[in-house]
């Protein structure tokens, strides 16, 4: 029987792979992080392999649920947008935000041959893409964005740029430079709802 809590072990696991990615990450950096020996971590997933793939899912349900909650009041979408930006910026100078997102750093690693990491990355993407289409979509219903936009393109530009300012922000820490990006996100919006 597991005497170990799996969710807090797959944290764990999350930070070794988040700080050090996964070809870097051992087998002994695992087993340290997690607090279990090699038979217990490869009963419960097998493999290193399985352990990243369980990590991505979990940390795309996180992520996902921190765009849905920043977008999801009732102020309008660009203040929310900039509000949300603005936190995803102060993470990087200050913060986790440092290590980038890991989905992106994923993205940016992947084996093109590797189909079933890349299906993962794809559907995290995926799932970033919905919440903000989602949110895209209920200003579009208040009149914030012009009928006509395309939203759910629009939201595909968001979602590229988003990860795009994470993965920038891993080697700029220069304010200026990040507002820069987020700054033409903004315009983006604001321009649909002409």
């Amino acid at each position: 029987p597991r005497e170990f809590d799996i969710d807090a072990v797959l944290d764990q696991a999350m930070q070794v792979f988040w700080s050090k990615g996964y070809e870097a990450t051992s087998l002994d950096d695992l087993c340290g992080a997690m607090g279990l020996g090699r038979s217990s971590m490869y009963a419960a997933f097998s493999d290193k392999r399985q352990i990243y793939l369980r990590v991505l899912q979990r940390y795309e349900t996180r992520a996902v649920a921190r765009v849905n909650k920043a977008l999801s009041g009732n102020a309008p979408l660009r203040d929310a947008l900039e509000e949300f930006f603005r936190e995803v910026i102060d993470s990087i100078l200050h913060g986790t935000g440092r290590r980038g997102c890991l989905i992106g750093n994923s993205a940016a690693g992947l084996n093109s041959d590797d189909r079933e990491m890349a299906e993962v990355v794809r559907h995290s993407m995926g799932q970033h893409e919905l919440a903000f289409h989602g949110a895209l979509k209920r200003a579009q219903e208040r009149g914030e964005i012009a009928a006509g936009e395309d939203v759910r393109a629009l939201a595909r530009f968001i979602t590229a740029s988003f990860h795009g300012l994470r993965i920038f922000g891993k080697v700029s820490r220069d304010r200026a430079s990040l507002e820069d990006i987020s700054g033409i996100i903004l315009r983006s919006v604001e321009r649909a709802a002409n």
